[in-house]
């Protein structure tokens, strides 16, 4: 016998996401989040496929509602690397005022981080933290810079609205996180060594989903 042809269930773009989610829920099951946490779980499981990802999660008290309130009132989103920022849908930020940024290639943090000995990603949250205070950090690739932003947090001289620290690796990764769920600010993170820029992303797009459909 000739073996059939695969056929995809369906091709409509919005079926496809519905359909997805349904697995989701159904092989996700009992879980401790809440209804305001939830949506955004389902959205990085969405992204990686990876429950144990999903799973991981943590959540502040007022992260999710921080995370809107800062879309909503125009606050900039600061990304750690450029994979992070051309992630993040734009248009549901700029609704509300707000933009993307990032500040690791910018010339004088270069220069900086040159001068001083140290990595472009530690100097990019010194300057974000001047230029966007209250915004919503999106960390998804470096651990310094979410150790250096957990730094400038303990010291004062940062004011973040939200703090969605996810990097991903071998080397600082899982204790940045553990460093960040300790703080008394709005933070969204998880445990272990999982993450990454895509999970960044799908947290940050979640929020301005959230922040669109708030009547």
């Amino acid at each position: 016998m000739t073996p059939r042809e695969f056929q995809p269930v369906t091709t409509r773009p919005e079926e496809i996401e519905q359909l997805s989610f349904r697995i989701i829920t159904e092989e996700l099951g009992e879980h401790s989040f809440t209804d305001e946490q939830y949506p955004v779980v389902q959205r990085v499981i969405h992204a990686s496929a990876d429950f144990e990802l999903g799973r991981s999660l943590l959540f502040h008290p007022d992260a999710v509602r921080a995370g809107i309130a800062a879309i909503r009132a125009g606050k900039p989103v600061v990304a750690d690397v450029q994979m992070v920022q051309v992630g993040i849908s734009k248009p549901r930020i700029q609704r509300f005022g707000g933009d993307v940024r990032v500040y690791i290639s910018d010339p004088d943090v270069a220069a900086e981080a040159k001068r001083l000995g140290t990595t472009r990603a530690i100097v990019s949250m010194r300057k974000a933290v001047r230029e966007a205070e209250g915004g919503i950090f999106a960390i998804g690739n470096a651990p310094t810079a979410l150790l250096e932003l957990i730094r400038l947090v303990r010291t004062g001289e940062a004011n973040p609205g939200l703090i969605v620290g996810v990097p991903v690796g071998f080397v600082s990764a899982a204790e940045s996180k553990e460093e960040l769920a300790k703080l008394d600010v709005p933070f969204i993170t998880n445990r272990g060594r999982k993450g990454g820029s895509p999970t960044a992303v799908a947290i940050v797009n979640a929020l301005s989903l959230m922040a669109e459909q708030e009547k």
